[in-house]
């Protein structure tokens, strides 16, 4: 195994292919036609200055179209030279001085964050998404490992700051009002205070760390590359429909990596976004409704709680303007996609990717219609490959670990723990296949590949089987140590509402449709599953019960340091 970072550097070739490729993207998502031509000068030159930065496009989107709309809240709307200005004074009243200066953002959906993140790519200094699931132990940590020297953070977090020893918080902006006396300046009054129209590009590009889901083990941080260029956006447009006209609802939360790429794509398409500080499925629809040509970006338990509501509920709402879901973050749980689209039409794409990766593969509906359970096949310009432990390539429908490479492939950890390449293609970590078909799946993560008795297991398999019994709306299953075995599953199971089920019904059901040593010997039935900000399943909770009900019915997972 080499450990080196990933590259993607096409022959001269592939290199005119990826210039018609840009041709193609300003043609066929009508960038060419957005904007008052005469401006368009402006936004070159603006775009040469900045580069392909967050900063770079929120100016070049300026300077074609200062009136549209950037972006929508539960504030109000902000023009892109609203957001350019604002952005520009809060970048030069930052609280930092010198140069190599870290950033902190902790922060739900809304105006202020990304004028938080516009501000910091044009200031050059680094900023780190902090996880607003994460716990005190976990704001801790990472600050104590990445030594912030601000933090920009919502009010309601200041408890979960307060945890962490004073040197790790010394300097705090807040973004929509200050908790307390002399606790540190808004982000409203720094704008306000800071009377500047224009600021010179950074010598030193900004880089954004996006912490890894944590759902394993300690969240790693992963740097992003501060240029993307427009290449990035073709690849996604290539397999994705997204155009200029379409209002983005961006329900992925911005501090993930999907949620962050969704900003990225929408303003770079020069789009309006739509922000919302917490997910609600009814207001998902209510957006849908009041805007033409909608795009959601989404995780799938969004989707789920969507199709949980009434069905009196959901027809109260118009959604014929929806164009596109597109969904990243987690695997689609069994017949979820044509559950979706069986409702809501044949809209859906899911993009498989990662923290590291970014995107491998895109399933279209038309793919999903084919198997509701697979990750698509590569976009443009992405070199995917499965291999066995030697590296070797596999065949058709054998499993090995997906390796990929693309475009935008991140520049490595923040811990300096070297990555795994093979001929320039990155190990994602998880296990796959692709079918004769040229469809890729992913069987589940390697180092979560249960051995039992001798037996390879992959608990995605068995979480499958279970989904199609019709009494259960959501399960988990891990691999718990056992003295005998090695290792045995453990099922989580979440029953639908009114539903029975015993643990014989469940075993007899896995034995039937995966095989008798995929049976799991522990089934636990639960209120719900613990999951993080973006909907993932934390495994690592599952297995440190008992499991306490709240009041309200709701299950009291324990908050871990790490």
């Amino acid at each position: 195994m080499v450990h080196a970072r990933p590259h993607y550097r096409p022959g001269l070739r592939r290199r005119m292919g990826l210039w018609r490729d840009l041709a193609g993207l300003l043609l066929r998502t009508g960038l060419v036609f957005s904007g008052a031509p005469l401006r368009g000068p402006l936004q070159i030159r603006a775009l040469r200055r900045w580069h392909t930065t967050l900063a770079g496009i929120v100016v070049a989107a300026a300077a074609r179209n200062p009136t549209r709309v950037a972006l929508m809240d539960e504030a109000g709307t902000l023009t892109f030279g609203e957001l350019d200005l604002r952005s520009t004074r809060l970048a030069a009243g930052l609280p930092l001085d010198g140069p190599a200066q870290r950033v902190g953002v902790l922060c739900r959906n809304h105006r202020g964050m990304v004028e938080t993140l516009v501000a910091c790519s044009k200031r050059g200094v680094e900023v780190v998404l902090l996880n607003t699931g994460f716990g005190a132990g976990q704001v801790r940590a990472v600050l104590g490992e990445m030594r912030m020297d601000l933090i920009v953070a919502d009010a309601e977090f200041v408890r979960i700051l307060a945890a962490s020893p004073h040197a790790l918080r010394r300097s705090i902006v807040w973004t929509d009002r200050t908790p307390a006396p002399g606790a540190g300046p808004t982000i409203d009054e720094i704008v306000a205070a800071t009377p500047v129209s224009k600021i010179a590009p950074p010598q030193k590009l900004s880089r954004t760390i996006v912490l890894s889901s944590g759902t394993t083990g300690r969240p790693k941080g992963a740097r992003r590359p501060p240029r993307p260029g427009l290449w990035p956006l073709a690849s996604m447009t290539s397999r994705i429909p997204l155009r200029t006209r379409h209002t983005m609802i961006i329900e992925a939360p911005l501090f993930h990596t999907w949620g962050y790429a969704a900003l990225q794509m929408a303003w770079a398409l020069r789009a309006p976004i739509v922000l919302r500080r917490r997910f609600d499925p009814a207001a998902t629809l209510g957006a849908i409704t009041a805007y033409p040509n909608t795009v959601l970006f989404a995780v799938p338990i969004m989707l789920q709680r969507i199709l949980d509501l009434p069905e009196e509920t959901r027809e109260l709402y118009d959604t014929s303007g929806l164009k596109i879901v597109a969904l990243s973050g987690a695997a689609l749980p069994g017949d979820l996609a044509t559950r979706f689209m069986d409702v809501y039409g044949d809209r859906l794409y899911n993009v498989y990717g990662s923290t590291e990766a970014s995107w491998v593969s895109i399933a279209t509906p038309r793919d999903l219609r084919i198997d509701p359970r697979t990750a698509g096949r590569p976009p443009r310009n992405t070199a995917l490959s499965i291999l066995d432990d030697e590296g070797r390539p596999v065949g058709r429908s054998t499993m090995g670990e997906i390796h990929a490479a693309n475009e935008l492939i991140f520049e490595g950890y923040t811990s300096g723990e070297p990555l795994r390449v093979r001929e320039g293609l990155l190990a994602t970590g998880d296990l796959g296949h692709v079918d004769h078909r040229g469809l890729l799946f992913v069987d589940g993560r390697r180092d979560g590949m249960i051995v039992s008795g001798g037996e390879n297991v992959v608990p995605g398999e068995v979480e499958d089987a279970l989904l199609r019994l019709p009494q259960i709306h959501e399960v988990a299953v891990v691999g718990v140590p056992d003295e005998a075995y090695g290792q045995r599953l453990a099922a989580y199971v979440v029953l639908r509402e009114g539903a029975e089920l015993d643990e014989a019904t469940v075993r007899a059901h896995v034995q039937e449709h995966v095989a008798r040593y995929a049976v799991p010997r522990d089934v636990h039935f639960i209120r719900e599953l613990p999951r993080n900000a973006t909907g993932k399943v934390v495994h690592r909770w599952l297995s440190s019960g008992p499991y306490p009900v709240r009041p309200e019915g709701r299950v009291a997972w324990p908050q871990h340091s790490s």
